[in-house]
């Protein structure tokens, strides 16, 4: 009776210490991994949440087994998920394959059904996601993303959206180049690397953009850590930081 007592408080103690090591240990790996996971939630972070959740869970019901065989594990899906980030910022196909890519729902105006099929999206949950964007009207809408989060982000019609400096008569900035199109500003280069596609939507070259980020005292694209432009003509550039020494 004695030995089945103290083998009570045993595994009572180990049960204690494991879940105080289990809480500084989950806050130190997702520390060491990045607010990314706090504040964006991908299908791949969804995953390794359930997994380290339930490995957490088991190293402190499963008082039989040497705990090294439920941190160690955890240990590695962290080292994984660091990795796997570090790939991210430097492959963007990577990233999208990862992480997925944001998808155009409403453009111009106009559903797009096979991008509704392909996300899931009755019209019941655009009308959802709109409403949460304190959106009445499916009418007001010019363009609609979902976000690889599985969030919704809306672009209202000019007509609808909160007065500009144009409307009240306040100079506007000048546009840098003409360009042929309609819609959202489009990513031209992305961590050094040209979107030639971009380029043909909007009828232009990489001449014309090596001209163009001249202007900005950049003599090689791959300086550049983002550039875009919106329908109006306006350049959006970001140079890479610089690497510390």
């Amino acid at each position: 009776m004695f030995v089945r007592g103290q083998r009570e408080v045993e595994d009572i103690s180990t049960i204690i210490l494991r879940t105080l090591f289990s809480y500084f240990f989950l806050l130190i790996l997702l520390r060491v991994m990045g607010k990314r996971e706090l504040g964006k939630l991908s299908v791949f972070d969804v995953v390794i949440s359930i997994m380290l959740a339930e490995m957490a869970a088991l190293a402190i019901e499963d008082v039989e087994k040497p705990g090294l065989r439920f941190y160690l594990p955890m240990l590695l899906i962290a080292l994984m998920e660091v990795g796997m980030a570090y790939l991210s910022l430097k492959s963007k196909k990577f990233r999208d394959v990862v992480d997925g890519s944001a998808d155009m729902i409403i453009e111009n105006g106009e559903i797009r059904e096979q991008a509704m099929r392909r996300n899931r999206l009755n019209m019941d949950d655009l009308l959802v996601h709109l409403r949460q964007k304190n959106i009445k009207n499916i009418a007001d809408v010019e363009f609609a993303l979902i976000e690889p989060t599985g969030q919704m982000s809306v672009f209202l019609k000019q007509e609808k959206e909160h007065l500009t400096r144009e409307d009240v008569g306040l100079p506007d900035e000048k546009p840098v180049s003409p360009v042929s199109y309609k819609g959202l500003p489009i990513p031209l280069i992305l961590d050094g690397k040209v979107r030639q596609e971009a380029l043909q939507k909007i009828g232009q070259n990489q001449l014309w953009l090596k001209r163009e980020i001249r202007k900005y005292g950049i003599k090689d694209i791959r300086e550049v850590s983002f550039c875009s432009i919106d329908e109006r003509g306006i350049i959006y550039l970001d140079k890479k930081d610089k690497p510390l020494h």
